[in-house]
């Protein structure tokens, strides 16, 4: 962009609005794409399938996987899109606060706006990708997989069998485990919008993921922190977030935790009445207690869009 390209979009504005748009993308910690996560593309028929290997935890590591807690939601054309400090033990977060007396409350409007805002689960494990007909090129490669609770279900019903002649599966070790078929479809909804499910995804017979010790030990070297993803400065403090939080919903209309308790709920949203029905319109799937690869999926796909 040259001289006067710039004082063209300054005199139009143009150039305010662009940076405003880009730093309401970054806005969020949880906004950009990371290019080392693995998912399952659909084709035009809605399915998608892929094979992956889930690996041991990384050097220096001693978990296989982790979990994270983030929200996200819209109102107004503004997006919420943070980590949930809960993930951490003892961490705060304004939104789970202003949550829980919303909840409490008792009131069915009030339940349905927490329920919009919970906090969404999240797993991560590094994966080798075996088989992948909609992108090849990842063949071979390791890559983070994030995942909800129904795959998680997944894999600890197979590393800890239900019922009498199940063989266990070391699902995490690279010669005793067993390749993980992820199929995927979408599905509609009576009201339109569409989902995808996972379902049918399964565990296959354990089988050594390479009969050579030294190709596997070159693909565990290759696996990525999985504690990076949840160290200290992935997060917002208390103070950022209610900051955020006020700002995507209005500072009058998204009190303190403290301030909501002190005051009658009825007067303290009585002029919040249109954000209310913003996000029930936004989020009628969402459920109080239900958390899944479907409601992540959908969630990320917001994000996405947000990402642009």
């Amino acid at each position: 962009m040259d001289f006067k390209q710039l004082k063209k979009q300054s005199s139009l504005g143009s150039l305010t609005e662009k940076l405003l748009k880009e730093a309401e993308k970054m806005g969020s910690s949880s906004s950009s794409k990371d290019e080392r996560i693995f998912t399952v593309e659909r084709d035009k028929s809605g399915l998608g399938m892929a094979i992956i290997r889930f690996l041991p935890p990384p050097l220096g590591e001693d978990n296989a996987f982790i979990k994270l807690y983030n929200h996200g939601f819209q109102v107004n054309g503004k997006w919420f899109i943070e980590n949930c400090p809960t993930t951490l033990d003892g961490g705060e977060c304004p939104v789970c606060s202003a949550n829980t007396v919303l909840w409490n409350s008792g009131l069915d409007s009030n339940k349905k706006i927490a329920s919009s805002r919970k906090r969404k689960l999240n797993y991560y494990s590094n994966v080798y990708v075996v088989k992948n007909p909609a992108n090849p090129e990842l063949e071979g490669t390791v890559m983070l997989f994030r995942y909800g609770k129904k795959i998680f279900d997944k894999i600890i019903s197979a590393m800890k069998p239900q019922f009498e002649g199940e063989d266990q599966i070391e699902v995490f070790d690279m010669w005793e485990g067993a390749n993980f078929k992820i199929k995927v479809k979408t599905v509609k909804e009576s009201s339109g919008s569409t989902y995808p499910n996972y379902d049918d995804s399964s565990f296959m017979a354990p089988s050594p993921l390479s009969d050579d010790d030294e190709e596997l030990e070159s693909i565990w070297n290759q696996c990525h922190s999985l504690q990076d993803l949840i160290s200290s400065d992935k997060f917002k403090s208390g103070e950022e977030l209610q900051k955020r939080l006020d700002s995507v919903l209005g500072a009058r209309q998204v009190p303190s935790s403290t301030q909501m308790q002190e005051e009658e709920l009825e007067d303290t949203f009585s002029s919040s009445t249109d954000v209310m029905e913003e996000l029930e319109q936004n989020y009628t799937r969402s459920s109080s207690v239900i958390e899944d690869d479907e409601d992540m999926d959908n969630t990320l796909a917001r994000f996405q869009e947000l990402a642009g």
